[in-house]
C-alpha cells in the first residue's frame, strides 16, 4: 500500500511538470493632461479608452488639474476619446498604440486647433481670431452653467419657502452676469414672495422697493434685447416682456403707486394681447383695492378694467362679479329702493351663469336681490319638452 501512494506521488509530479504554465495578463499604464483653448485644465471631464480588438472601455476622470491616469490597460490599439463635464465629444484620437510600457496622451486644444488652422489654410490672425472665439464660448458655457446651479439652488429653496436663500442665491447670480433680465425678474419674483411674510411695516415696504427696482431692471434689459433683434422678433419675447410688466404692476400696487402700476399693467396688455384678459382683470383688482375712499372716478377705472378683460375673455367670471361690485358702489336709494348703474345686475347674473357655485355666488344674489332683480342662472335646469 505504502509503495501505491508512492507511485501516485511520482505520476502527480510528472503530470505537474507537463502541464503548460499560467502566466498573468500584461499590462500597461496610460496618462495625460487634458487642457481646453484657453491652455486651461479640463476638470471633471472623462477620456474614454476604447480597445479596437476587444471593445472594452476604460472611463478615466479628469483631475482638478485636468489629470487622468491608470493602471491595467491591456496593451493594444485604441480608440480615445475625450469627453466634457457634459458628456459632450470634445476632441478623439483614432488607432493610438498602448505599449506594455507607460504611454502619455495629451489633450491640448489650442494645440490641435492650431494644427487644424494650419492645415485648412488660416493665417495667424485669422487662427488669432478663431482661438479667441472659442474661448469667449468657453467661457459663456462655463458662466451658463454657474448661473443654472445658482438658479436651481435658488428655486429648492423657494419651494421649501426660503426666500431669503433664494434672494442670496440670485443675487450672487446677477454679481456674476448681470446682463441677463431673467436673473433681474427672478429676484423680483423671490422679493415679492418674501415680502408677504414680513411682520414688519418698514422691511415689507423694503423688499416690495427691491422687488420694484428689479423688475424695472429686467423690463429695461429685455427692451434693451427686443429692439435690437433682427426681425422677424422672437416669437415670445413680448410674452415675457410683458410678463416684467405685469408683476412690476403688483408690486408698484403693493406700495401704493397706482398710477405707475396701471402704466405697467396696460403696458403688459399692449405687449402680449393674448393675455390681456388676465392683465386687464390684474388691473381692475388694484383699483378695487386701492379705492378705500369709495371714489367715484376709481370705481368707474375699475369697471372700465373689467370690461376690458372680458372684451379678452368672456369666460372670466370673476371679472363679471367685480365689475358688478365696482356699479353698485355707486348705486342709490330712491325711496326704499335700491338703483344701480346700467349693467349691474346683468354682471352679476352672468357671474352664476358662468359660476352658479362659485365663491362669490351667495354675494351675488344677494347683490341681485336687494336690487329686485330675478336671480337667473342655467345651472340645474332642465330643457321643457314641447307636447304634441
Amino acid at each position: 500500500m505504502k509503495q501505491y501512494f508512492v507511485m501516485l506521488a511520482l505520476l502527480m509530479l510528472v503530470a505537474g511538470l507537463g502541464a503548460s504554465p499560467a502566466f498573468a495578463q500584461e499590462t500597461a499604464s496610460v496618462k495625460g493632461v487634458c487642457k481646453d483653448v484657453e491652455g486651461k485644465p479640463i476638470t471633471g471631464a472623462v477620456v474614454e479608452w476604447a480597445s479596437l480588438e476587444t471593445g472594452r472601455k476604460y472611463d478615466l476622470k479628469t483631475n482638478n488639474k485636468g489629470e487622468y491616469f491608470s493602471l491595467g490597460i491591456t496593451p493594444g490599439h485604441y480608440k480615445v476619446t475625450l469627453l466634457g463635464p457634459d458628456n459632450k465629444e470634445i476632441f478623439r484620437y483614432n488607432g493610438f498604440t498602448v505599449s506594455s510600457a507607460e504611454n502619455t496622451l495629451d489633450f491640448d486644444m489650442k494645440k490641435e486647433q492650431a494644427a487644424a488652422a494650419q492645415g485648412s489654410g488660416l493665417t495667424p490672425e485669422q487662427l488669432k481670431q478663431q482661438q479667441e472665439q472659442a474661448a469667449k464660448v468657453a467661457k459663456e458655457n462655463t458662466t451658463i452653467k454657474s448661473l443654472n446651479e445658482k438658479l436651481a439652488a435658488a428655486k429648492t429653496a423657494a419651494d421649501a419657502g426660503d426666500f431669503d436663500t433664494a434672494i442670496t442665491q440670485i443675487t450672487e447670480a446677477t454679481q456674476m452676469d448681470p446682463s441677463r433680465e431673467l436673473l433681474w425678474a427672478k429676484l423680483g419674483d423671490y422679493d415679492l414672495s418674501s415680502a408677504v411674510k414680513q411682520t414688519d411695516s418698514a422691511e415689507k415696504a423694503k423688499r416690495y422697493e427691491a422687488a420694484v427696482a428689479n423688475y424695472q431692471k429686467a423690463v429695461e434689459l429685455k427692451q434693451k434685447a427686443l429692439d435690437a433683434a433682427p426681425s422677424p422678433k422672437p416669437p415670445d419675447a413680448a410674452k415675457v416682456l410683458a410678463s416684467f410688466y405685469n408683476n412690476l404692476g403688483k408690486a408698484e400696487a403693493q406700495l401704493g403707486k397706482t398710477d405707475d402700476a396701471v402704466k405697467a399693467y396696460n403696458q403688459a396688455a399692449q405687449l402680449d394681447p393674448a393675455g390681456a384678459g388676465m392683465y386687464y382683470f390684474n388691473l381692475g383688482a388694484i383699483l378695487t383695492n386701492a379705492n378705500t375712499k369709495n371714489d367715484s372716478e376709481m370705481r368707474k377705472a375699475a369697471a372700465e378694467a373689467f370690461d376690458k378683460a372680458l372684451a379678452a375673455d368672456p369666460t372670466r367670471a370673476d371679472a363679471y362679479y367685480w365689475k358688478g361690485t365696482n356699479l353698485i358702489g355707486a348705486a342709490t336709494l330712491q325711496g326704499d329702493k335700491m338703483v344701480a348703474p346700467p349693467g349691474t345686475a346683468e354682471a352679476f347674473q352672468k357671474y352664476l351663469e358662468l359660476q352658479p357655485t362659485g365663491p362669490h355666488a351667495e354675494e351675488a344674489k344677494a347683490m341681485l336681490q336687494g336690487l329686485g332683480a330675478p336671480v337667473e342662472t342655467s345651472y340645474g335646469k332642465k330643457k321643457t319638452t314641447t307636447k304634441k
